[in-house]
C-alpha cells in the first residue's frame, strides 16, 4: 500500500502556461456575505442593507469583493500551494469587472505566467499565477495576479 499526501506543487512542477481549473465551484450565500463583511468591519451598505441595495444600480446586495478575492485565491491552494508555500509575496492587478451576488457560484482557474529560482533563498523559487473567477454563466467576476515563494522539490538521499 502507498501513502499519498495531497500537496501543492514544488517549484519544478510549475509550468508556464499550465491552466488549473479548481473544482468544485463555491456557491456564495447571504450568510457568507454578512459574516465576512462583519468580520472585516466593512460597513458598506451595498453588502449589508438589502433595502438600500434595492435602490442602487444592481438592485440587490453585492457579495463583498474581498470575499470574492479570498475565495478565488483560496480555491487554488489545494492544487498549487498546499504544503509547498513558503510565503505569499504579493497580489496585484486585482479587478472585479462584474458583481457577484448571493446565489451565484464562483468557479476559479489559475494560469502559471512566470517562474524563477530565488536569488537569495536556495531551495526555493518564485512563481506568478494569474487567477480568474467566473460565475455560473461564465462571466468574469474577478481577476488577480499572485506571486508566491515555494519550496523546490526535496533532494533525494
Amino acid at each position: 500500500m502507498t501513502d499519498i499526501v495531497q500537496r501543492g506543487l514544488y517549484f519544478e512542477e510549475f509550468e508556464i502556461g499550465d491552466r488549473y481549473l479548481h473544482r468544485p465551484g463555491r456557491t456564495a450565500t447571504e450568510a457568507d456575505n454578512v459574516l465576512f463583511t462583519a468580520l472585516t468591519m466593512n460597513t458598506q451598505a451595498l453588502h449589508l442593507d438589502a433595502a438600500f441595495a434595492q435602490t442602487q444600480e444592481f438592485g440587490q446586495r453585492l457579495m463583498n469583493s474581498m470575499w470574492t478575492l479570498s475565495t478565488l485565491v483560496g480555491a487554488s491552494v489545494a492544487q498549487l500551494t498546499q504544503g509547498t508555500l513558503v510565503a505569499q509575496l504579493g497580489l496585484s492587478d486585482i479587478a472585479f469587472p462584474h458583481p457577484l451576488f448571493a446565489g451565484d457560484t464562483l468557479y476559479s482557474e489559475s494560469v502559471v505566467t512566470e517562474k524563477r529560482l530565488s536569488h537569495s533563498r536556495p531551495g526555493q523559487g518564485i512563481c506568478t499565477v494569474s487567477h480568474t473567477g467566473r460565475n455560473q454563466d461564465d462571466v468574469v467576476v474577478a481577476t488577480a495576479t499572485r506571486t508566491v515563494l515555494v519550496h523546490c522539490a526535496p533532494k533525494e538521499s
